[in-house]
């Protein structure tokens, strides 16, 4: 017998409200990253409400909901921690209290990425309402630390707690689009040394931050004539922070650093970004250092899971079964063609497709260019669609293309 997609929308209409509340709870909670304690728990509650089958939270604090117990294992992610605030003044409205009305709601994570949750839980609902369950185990993760470091969660999730899918669903905000890839990213830290001395004298010293000043000007220079990809797009480079020290303000500075956001298109990868820097004429002339931040936060269980501040690229084609899978959920539900592109910023899929090598797609509530903005807002109508995607997509998949899966997902951006 055939899917009613009709009928699946249909309750995702139904189940707006409840999804809307839910959300604005969500939204309520502060929850910064390694804060998420308290927004963890109420997703754990909500999934237990609507009739998850089995909810765990790991030892690095993320939540994970289990619906079915078929054979193919299948993930879909949000990650639930968010960035603060900012300056509060720029937010019309209190930035966790929020507003709402028939259309929008307005808070701190509603389209980064909190939304997705929503989606998620009431799509497991919904599966169950229908007995949509098939020869498939469908696991609704909810990840901690990504806004601090993408995809740590994830290494975390394949490595420790030993969950491989076939595929997951990204959650992220896809201004109702189907992404496929994006651009990877690393933080980067080039540093100048010098010798200081009394500011009234400074020929006595050697001044970092005027050794600094030369390669921040290549920088600017490099970033222009970065590798291009007709999908992903342009590698970027941007300086994003600038630190020295010094005795006092009345010495010459004896050392300086600055951060790089750098951001990977197809064939950049680590080792490439560092080089092109280390040979600058600049940066040789200084003898500056350039190397890659490492990031060793706790969770707020008091987990320290090591890791190099390097998200790779990834990209799944067009033609894959996974995406395949989506397009059609869309078309069946919506009547409609979708479009298929890529994201701007960066996902749990560095980790997930990019060092492990299990595709990745991605459909969310909510738009790009929300996040980490005041007055951030995502659209009713939007959960709704997302809520009935993420019903749909495991009976398609289990049905149509998990005989099409390849033993290996290939990245075709390395």
């Amino acid at each position: 017998m055939g899917t009613d997609f009709s009928r699946i929308v249909e309750l995702a209409q139904k189940y707006q409200p409840e999804m809307s509340r839910f959300l604005r709870d969500m939204i309520a909670i502060p929850s910064e990253s390694c804060q998420e304690e308290k927004v963890i728990n109420r997703i754990k509650e909500e999934m237990e409400k609507v009739g998850f089958d089995r909810v765990v939270i790991d030892p690095m604090g993320n939540i994970l909901g289990y619906i079915g117990n078929g054979r193919h294992l299948i993930a879909m992610d949000a990650h639930i921690d968010t960035v603060g605030v900012g300056n509060p003044e720029n937010w019309q409205y209190d930035p966790y209290q929020g507003y709402e009305d028939d259309e929008i709601i307005i808070g701190r994570g509603a389209s980064d990425q909190e939304g997705g949750m929503a989606a998620m839980v009431y799509a497991g609902k919904i599966i169950k309402e229908l007995n949509l369950l098939d020869d498939y185990t469908l696991v609704v993760v909810g990840s901690v630390q990504e806004e601090d470091c993408d995809g740590l969660c994830w290494q975390y999730i394949i490595n420790e707690d030993k969950l491989r899918p076939e595929f997951v669903v990204l959650t992220e905000p896809t201004d109702g689009r189907i992404y496929r890839g994006q651009r990877g990213r690393m933080e980067i830290k080039v540093t100048t040394k010098g010798i200081s001395c009394h500011g009234s004298a400074p020929e006595r010293g050697d001044n970092a931050i005027y050794k600094m000043a030369p390669i921040l000007l290549e920088l600017r220079a490099l970033n222009e004539n970065l590798k291009d990809h007709d999908f992903l797009g342009k590698g970027t480079l941007a300086v994003s922070e600038i630190f020295h020290t010094s005795p006092s303000r009345c010495a010459v500075a004896d050392s300086c650093w600055i951060s790089i956001d750098r951001r990977l298109t197809a064939g950049e990868d680590a080792e490439y970004a560092l080089q092109q820097i280390r040979n600058l004429p600049s940066v040789k002339a200084a003898g500056a250092e350039v190397s890659m931040y490492e990031y060793a936060r706790p969770s707020y269980t008091n987990l320290v899971y090591p890791t190099e501040a390097y998200f790779p690229t990834w990209l799944i084609e067009e033609d894959h079964p996974v995406c395949k899978t989506l397009v059609e959920a869309y078309q069946n539900l919506f009547k409609r063609e979708p479009v298929v592109d890529k994201w701007t910023f960066s996902t749990n899929g560095v980790s997930i497709m990019g060092r492990f090598g299990i595709p990745c797609i991605g459909f969310g509530p909510g738009h790009e260019d929300q996040a980490h903005a005041p007055n951030e807002r995502t659209w009713k109508k939007e959960l709704v669609d997302a809520a009935a995607m993420y019903a749909a997509i495991p009976g398609i998949y289990v049905r149509k293309y998990a005989g099409e899966m390849p033993a290996r997902t290939e990245n075709p951006i390395k």
